[in-house]
């Protein structure tokens, strides 16, 4: 895992924005359709914040505000860490680690964004590595008659 590029893992992968304006229902549906965990909130090219389902659970429901009437501009975290494409996963993951969070925006060397790495992204390959490593290692006690 920590030699996988987050350029590998955002091959391919659309980024899903939004605007500062947006309502929180309105974020929440287009999260919900897209089975994604945040949303980039990007001006002018560069992204100004993050509104991710623990904002939505902590600030908008737990804070009692109307998902109607809240835009993301009121809840969303504002400039937040970002990455190169070019750095290895690891690097994210440790992000997510010390910052206490399970998103981070991956910005190309003009800052514009280009993807995003999520704590579940890199778990999902952790998990089939894991499943391969498990399989091989019965196949080896199998052999050996354990």
């Amino acid at each position: 895992m920590p030699r996988r590029m987050i350029s590998q893992l955002i091959s391919g992968q659309s980024v899903v924005t939004a605007s500062k304006a947006t309502t929180v229902r309105a974020a929440c549906e287009l999260m919900a359709s897209k089975k994604i965990g945040a949303l980039l909130i990007v001006e002018g090219g560069r992204i100004a914040g993050i509104f991710t389902e623990r904002d939505a659970l902590n600030k908008v429901l737990a804070g009692r505000l109307d998902p109607d009437t809240t835009t993301l501009e009121r809840v969303m975290v504002r400039d937040p860490q970002t990455i190169g494409a070019d750095k290895p996963l690891a690097y994210a993951l440790l992000m997510m680690a010390d910052g206490g969070f399970r998103h981070v925006p991956v910005v190309d060397a003009t800052g514009a964004p280009v993807g995003m790495v999520s704590a579940r992204d890199a778990l999902g390959q952790d998990l089939v590595d894991l499943e391969s490593d498990i399989k091989r290692m019965e196949s080896l006690e199998g052999s050996i008659g354990y």
